[in-house]
């Protein structure tokens, strides 16, 4: 799992923290597999003393699938592999746009193509 995880990071580029709608990559040993999946919730696991969260997320699966995990910082934001029924996991939040910024609609010269000076390039209009 540690030679998977050290080939990702190479490849993917993780995000540093976490945050509800963040997508993130699990890397799985038994069974081996590779999934994203969308965070829809964390909460603060209140029955234990140390900081756990209870990570619920929707897997990107078909079909799609809704879990709730319960994990360490560490463990959500990829710091560390941990061990789930005592198989590896690992799991990081991964930057969709990239160096992190977002794109506007205007940046794009696809969003221009075909307008008139002064009017908003072809997308969708509210009819009444």
């Amino acid at each position: 799992m540690e030679k998977l995880v050290a080939e990702l990071k190479k490849l993917v580029e993780f995000k540093k923290d976490i945050d509800t709608g963040d997508i993130v990559l699990i890397a799985a040993e038994n069974p081996q597999m590779l999934a994203f999946a969308v965070i829809t919730d964390i909460v603060r696991d209140p029955t234990r003393k140390d900081p756990w969260w209870h990570v619920s997320m929707r897997m990107l699966t078909v079909p799609l699938q809704s879990v709730t995990w319960t994990l360490r910082t560490e463990q959500m934001c990829g710091r560390e592999i941990f061990t789930m029924g005592g198989d590896k996991r690992f799991m990081a939040p991964v930057r969709i746009m990239e160096g992190g910024k977002k794109k506007t609609a205007s940046a794009s010269p696809a969003s221009n193509r075909g307008a008139a000076p002064g009017k908003k390039g072809p997308g969708l209009r509210v009819v009444k």
